[in-house]
C-alpha cells in the first residue's frame, strides 16, 4: 500500500521544500498539510496556537495517540543546487518538510486500514518549533483539552545517518535551553575621545570573553553544557562609540539542574562586567525562549525500539548519545504539565536517517563518526534529505511505532 503512496507523499514533499515558511508564519503550509489529512477522512480543525493543525481519526476503543510533525522552515539560504530548492532567505534545512510528508503517508496507511489497530489517532502539524514557541501556543489553545488526552505522544527528527536507518536513546535524547537577549547600555560618543564615553563594545566583548568560563569552569566535567553568543550587534561608524550593544545568548543543558546554574551564571556574568564598565543603567536581560530536557518514556522507547528492529532489521536501529540539540517536544509530556495538566503522558522521539547511500558512500571517513563530521548536519545550508530513500524509511518508522502504540484489532 505504500507504494502507491509514494508519488503523492513525494509531490507533497517537493511542494513543501520549495515553499517554506518562516516560524509563526506558516499558512501555506499548514493548508497542504491539513488538505493531505482531509483527504483520508480526517477531521480537522485549523488555527491551533497559530498555524497549528490537528487532524483526528477515531476507530473505537482504545489509546490515544498523537502523532507531532513541526510546519515552520529556518532563516536559511539554501545552497543544495536541487531543481527543487528554495529561493529567497528560508529554506527547510532541518527537515520539517520529510517531517510532515511522513506524517501524512503514516496518516493515510492508518485510514486506510481500519482493521489493523483500535483507538484515536491524532495527526498534528506544530509551528514555530524553531524558535520554541508553537508547542507551548499549541497546549495553551487546549490542544489535548480539545482533541483528547494521548496516552503516547511519537515524534522522529531527520538526521545525518544512512536512509533507512533509526537511532534512539535513553535518558535525555535533546537537550534544554534558555534563550537570552542582553542589552548592554554605555554613553556614546566621538570616537577621538573614547574617555569622555563608556563603551558598550569593549563590555560586550568582555561579557562574550568571560562566558566562555561557564562551562569551562562552572560546569561538572561529566555535565553537557553549552553556552553560545550567536548574535552580537552594535554602532553603525568607525568613528563613533555606540549608546548600546546587543547580544543574542543561547544556553543548553542535558540536564535541569545544569541548565538552571548556567542560565543564572550568565546572568551574573552580565551585570558584573556592566558595573565593572561603571555603565550608566543595568543591562537589559530578557529570556526570549526556553524549552526542557527531553525524556522519552523508557518503557515505549523500548517498544517502539523492538518494532523498528522488526521493521527495518536490528542491525538499522542504533543508539543515540545525548544531544545538546533542543526542541520544544518535551512539553507535550510530563514537562509541560502546568499547560496540559495531564500526567503520564509517554513520549517516543527518535532519529531517522536520511542521507541516501551514495552520499553516505562518498563522504570521507573509514567510520560512521567521521562520515558525520563531514556531512551537512541539520541547519546548514547545504543540508538536504534523500526523498527518495528517506520518505519511504520515514512512514515506515513512523506507522510502526504508532501501530506498537494503538490498540490491536479485536
Amino acid at each position: 500500500m505504500l507504494s502507491a503512496l509514494i508519488r503523492p507523499l513525494t509531490t507533497l514533499y517537493l511542494e513543501l521544500h520549495r515553499d517554506p515558511e518562516l516560524s509563526g508564519r506558516e499558512r501555506r503550509t499548514a493548508a497542504r498539510f491539513a488538505g493531505a489529512l482531509e483527504a483520508e477522512g480526517y477531521a480537522v480543525t485549523h488555527g491551533i496556537g497559530g498555524h497549528g493543525v490537528a487532524g483526528v481519526l477515531r476507530n473505537g476503543d482504545g489509546p490515544t495517540v498523537l502523532l507531532r510533525a513541526e510546519l515552520d522552515a529556518l532563516p536559511v539560504r539554501e545552497t543544495t543546487g536541487l531543481p527543487y530548492a528554495s529561493g529567497g532567505g528560508a529554506a527547510h534545512a532541518c527537515g520539517h518538510d520529510l517531517h510532515l510528508a511522513a506524517a501524512a503517508g503514516t496518516a493515510a496507511l492508518l485510514a486506510r486500514a481500519p482493521g489493523s489497530w483500535r483507538g484515536t489517532l491524532v495527526v498534528v502539524g506544530q509551528p514555530a518549533e524553531e524558535t520554541l514557541e508553537g508547542a507551548r501556543a499549541m497546549l495553551e489553545d487546549g490542544l489535548y483539552e480539545r482533541f483528547g488526552r494521548p496516552d503516547a505522544v511519537l515524534a522522529q527528527h531527520a538526521a545525518p545517518l544512512p536512509a533507512g536507518m533509526v537511532a534512539h536513546g535513553y535518558g535525555p535524547m535533546t537537550a534544554g535551553s534558555v534563550t537570552f537577549r542582553i542589552v548592554v547600555h554605555g554613553r556614546g560618543g566621538h570616537a577621538g575621545a573614547p574617555h569622555l564615553t563608556v563603551d558598550p563594545v569593549v563590555t560586550a566583548a568582555h561579557v562574550v570573553t568571560r562566558l566562555q568560563t561557564v562551562v569551562a569552569r562552572e560546569a561538572a566535567p561529566s555535565e553537557q553544557v553549552a553556552v553560545t553568543v550567536g548574535s552580537f550587534r552594535a554602532g553603525e561608524r568607525a568613528n563613533v562609540v555606540p549608546g548600546r550593544a546587543e547580544l543574542g545568548v543561547t544556553v543548553r543543558a542535558a540536564g535541569e539542574a545544569a541548565l538552571t546554574r548556567a542560565a543564572a551564571a550568565v546572568e551574573r556574568i552580565v551585570r558584573a562586567e556592566c558595573a565593572a564598565s561603571d555603565c550608566p543603567r543595568e543591562p537589559e536581560i530578557v529570556r526570549v525562549g526556553s524549552s526542557p530536557v527531553t525524556h522519552p518514556d523508557p518503557a515505549t522507547t523500548a517498544a517502539v525500539r523492538e518494532a523498528h528492529a522488526a521493521e527495518f532489521g536490528a542491525e538499522r536501529v542504533a543508539m543515540w548519545p545525548p544531544s545538546l540539540a533542543t526542541e520544544d517536544f518535551g512539553l507535550f509530556g510530563d514537562a509541560g504539565r502546568e499547560l496540559h495538566r495531564a500526567q503520564g503522558v509517554r513520549l517516543a522521539y527518535w532519529m531517522l536517517g536520511v542521507i541516501g547511500p551514495a552520499a553516505w558512500s562518498a563522504a570521507p571517513g573509514a567510520t560512521a563518526a567521521e562520515k558525520l563530521a563531514v556531512l551537512p548536519s541539520n541547519h546548514a545550508p547545504d543540508f538536504a534529505p534523500d526523498v527518495r530513500t528517506a520518505l519511504p524509511a520515514g512512514v515506515r518508522a513512523l506507522r510502526a511505532a504508532a501501530l506498537n502504540c494503538l490498540g490491536s484489532p479485536r
